[in-house]
């Protein structure tokens, strides 16, 4: 059950196009997309549905605001360092913050009507990759390239079907159980050998994989 916001006599917090955006993001944060109508929201905010309306147009508008929030809290590519520090950050800060808000990962690139967090993201990731010596066409290209990487691998992340150590040996089991021993030995390798370690994690790839993509960015820059 989702928690209400309770107010005193007299306290009741002033209904406002932030808190309708505030709170809509974490219903989100907590069920899902498909969890938040203009209803519940209107019932966690303890307001008439009528009353979101003066301050969101429609559901379309609130997704809008709400991806628009999302881009807000990703760092902007900084203008003192260099262009692959600059994308390795910003590429980090993507990642966390589309695992704080999993229900937009598919929303992120679909907004017709993008707000200006939204647009100053795109610009200054475009400025920092002309700035570094990209032409136009290259960094649509590394621009490409690198948000594949980052979308790909923070869906890929969500949908695991396990967390821990444990959990990777009960799904391996699960999965391998109904077929002869030596089957798939190298799958049993990568599992027994690799992803069954103590330190094992599958998130510390997502670095790993990120300056791989920079460093042949790098060079395409260099040999054009």
């Amino acid at each position: 059950m989702a928690t209400r916001l309770i107010s005193e006599p007299g306290t009741r917090q002033r209904l406002s196009r932030e808190r309708v955006l505030r709170t809509a993001t974490a219903r989100a944060d907590a069920g899902g997309l498909e969890a938040l109508t203009m209803r519940t929201l209107a019932e966690e905010l303890e307001v008439a549905p009528m009353a979101l309306y003066r301050h969101i147009a429609n559901k379309d508008d609130l997704v809008d605001a709400m991806i628009d929030v999302v881009f807000s809290e990703i760092g902007l590519p900084a203008g003192g360092t260099d262009w692959k520090t600059a994308m390795r950050q910003r590429a980090i800060s993507v990642y966390q913050a589309l695992a704080r808000h999993r229900w937009a990962i598919g929303l992120m690139e679909s907004r017709r009507s993008p707000g200006p967090a939204n647009l100053r993201h795109h610009d200054a990731v475009i400025g920092k990759l002309r700035a570094a010596g990209f032409s136009i066409e290259m960094s649509a290209h590394a621009y490409s390239v690198l948000d594949s990487y980052i979308y790909g691998f923070a869906l890929t992340k969500m949908n695991l079907p396990f967390q821990t150590t444990a959990q990777v040996a009960e799904v391996a089991e699960t999965i391998l159980q109904p077929f002869p021993v030596n089957e798939y030995p190298n799958l049993v390798e990568f599992i027994t050998e690799h992803a069954m370690k103590p330190d094992y994690a599958y998130a510390d790839e997502f670095e790993y994989g990120l300056d791989l993509v920079l460093d042949g960015l790098d060079r395409v820059r260099d040999s054009s």
